[in-house]
């Protein structure tokens, strides 16, 4: 008879960035052309503004399998329209507390600002929230089970 061995696999999360164009994007590029690392498994999505970034799209990022949604645009004051990342700032408060109410932690969701200047913030703050939703481990709260592949 032939022992089997059971393999642990190990947990990599699933991470959406939304990031603002014109700081937080720039401040990914810089962190890549600095040759700073942050993990692969980030997956950076382009917006206009970071308050262009509807609630729904973190509920939907959620819902298709992501384990943690970040959102980073420009420091308040900074915003190249002017009052973006106000907005951002209210929704985000308000996305906490539904979140909350679905029993979604709240450390899987986080709100940063970072500049264009920023390479090296942007690369600790990937790496800070992708150990951070690790330990927390997979998100199945909201997770659309049609959606996994293989299962």
């Amino acid at each position: 008879m032939q022992d089997v061995k059971t393999e642990k696999k190990e947990f990599t999360p699933n991470i959406v960035a939304f990031c603002c164009n014109w700081c937080s994007y720039a401040g990914a590029d810089l962190a890549g052309s600095s040759r700073l690392s942050y993990p692969a498994n980030v997956k950076i999505i382009r917006v206009p503004c970071s308050c262009r970034v509807n609630p729904m799209f973190v509920l939907k990022a959620f819902q298709q399998g992501a384990d943690g949604v970040i959102l980073c645009g420009c420091h308040p004051g900074d915003c190249h329209y002017v009052t973006g990342n106000y907005y951002t700032r209210r929704r985000m408060a308000l996305l906490y507390s539904f979140l909350n109410y679905m029993g979604i932690e709240k450390a899987r969701t986080r709100l940063e600002w970072v500049s264009a200047a920023e390479g090296q913030r942007f690369s600790a703050v990937m790496n800070d929230f992708v150990k951070t939703v690790t330990e927390l481990g997979e998100n199945k709260r909201l997770t659309d089970l049609r959606v996994k592949e293989g299962e």
